[in-house]
């Protein structure tokens, strides 16, 4: 085993080190909804937590703000009977290290995905990559960089280019104290996503499992950063990092498959979002599901699935 790359260690230092009791992590619907082995890489001086699961040609899959590798559990039961699936958490966010001094920006984010596939497949591979919400730009930060590296695309409501507006709902989270109130104080924006981003509201135990790793003032910190850093005219670290990536999409993808997911009901990645994949990436093969939100996997997860196997059947 790689150096770099650790099993799973002992559950209780585990998870007292990312700050959460024994008895969640152990807790029985939690473990019947996320029954995954887990896995732990170093990036830099911090440790990255992700899912490997499965054998066969590799699929990885970036998860956004406020969720973690728990938002893509139905892809990886419904995948990994063929292909080897992988899902890491941000640093911040999920299993990951959450340091409180740490630079959440595009840029670093890209980076630690750069490091991390470095670690769990250094062969070189070409290897599928599915994106959705914060993980389209970082997906496309690591595509316009290692376009030999990508093979496929699945597009899951999100964006990768500078164009569009967000709600006021998030902009309230971005404003000086108030915004540090709502999203760590409170729990506001993690918490309110797992009822406020599907058609049909989420079971218990499945809300529940959206925000367990974020149980705390110390553990929201990268929920935060996530939004003080949206390059969507908000004079962000971020914004030229954004634009860049934005021009150098169609490029980075000529020529690969692409398809796109989207729940037309999503209040923040809008349909306007969607015309933006469509404009810069017009041979990309696009299903609408009229009934489902933000957390798409949530409402239309058997749907999806069933197009996404059809989609990676295909010899590229």
């Amino acid at each position: 085993m790689d150096e770099a790359t650790q099993p799973s260690p002992p559950l209780e230092p585990w998870a007292e080190r990312i700050g959460l009791s024994r008895e969640a992590v152990e807790d029985r619907d939690f473990r019947l909804l996320f029954p995954y082995p887990n896995n732990f890489a170093a990036v830099g001086d911090q440790t990255m937590h992700y899912l490997d699961v499965g054998t066969g040609d590799p699929v990885v899959m970036l998860h956004g703000n406020p969720t973690w590798s728990f938002f893509y559990r139905g892809l990886v039961e419904g995948l990994s009977d063929r292909y080897r699936c992988l899902a890491p958490d941000h640093i911040g966010c999920g299993f990951s290290d959450k340091p409180g001094n740490y630079p959440y920006s595009l840029d670093t984010h890209i980076r630690n995905i750069e490091t991390w596939v470095e670690t769990v497949l250094p062969g070189g591979e070409p290897f599928t990559l599915i994106v959705h919400d914060w993980g389209g730009a970082i997906g496309m930060g690591y595509a316009v960089k290692h376009p030999e590296r990508i093979a496929r695309v699945v597009i899951l409501n999100t964006t990768a280019f500078p164009e569009g507006d967000m709600p006021l709902r998030i902009k309230l989270c971005r404003v000086p104290g108030l915004g540090a109130l709502l999203v760590r104080g409170l729990n506001l924006f993690a918490g309110l996503a797992a009822t406020q981003t599907t058609v049909e509201p989420l079971p218990a135990p499945v809300r529940k499992g959206f925000i367990l790793p974020y149980n705390s003032w110390a553990n929201r910190i990268a929920v935060h950063r996530f939004v003080q850093d949206i390059p969507l005219g908000g004079n962000t670290r971020s914004d030229a990092t954004i634009q860049a990536i934005g021009r150098s999409v169609p490029n980075a993808l000529a020529g690969k498959p692409v398809l796109i997911q989207w729940g037309m009901r999503d209040w923040c990645f809008t349909p306007f979002f969607l015309g933006l994949w469509k404009k810069y990436v017009p041979w990309a093969e696009v299903d609408e599901y009229p009934a489902a939100g933000h957390y798409l996997l949530e409402d239309e997860g058997e749907a999806i699935l069933a197009r996404i196997r059809k989609f990676l059947e295909r010899p590229v």
